[in-house]
């Protein structure tokens, strides 16, 4: 199977605990359902001043500091 899409991977959170407690529940369930966020929605906290977060599609990962090497618009 190919899917498609876009994954966020965020460093540095906090999750809120009742959230993390569903998503436990549910994965030992079998996973047929997982926990959504609507928009807006908090999930967690910083664990400090700052976060990290990348976004990602089915290609590899992409460090803009060199984007001489792969952007097109060089």
């Amino acid at each position: 199977d190919e899917f498609f899409g876009y994954v966020i991977h965020i460093e540095d959170v906090c999750t809120d605990p009742d959230l993390l407690a569903l998503y436990r529940q549910l994965h030992a369930a079998g996973r047929s359902e997982l926990p959504a966020l609507r928009g807006h929605q908090p999930f967690g906290r910083a664990i400090g001043n700052e976060i990290k977060v990348a976004v990602r599609d089915t290609g590899s990962f992409l460090d803009p500091r060199s984007r001489n090497d792969w952007w097109q618009g060089k």
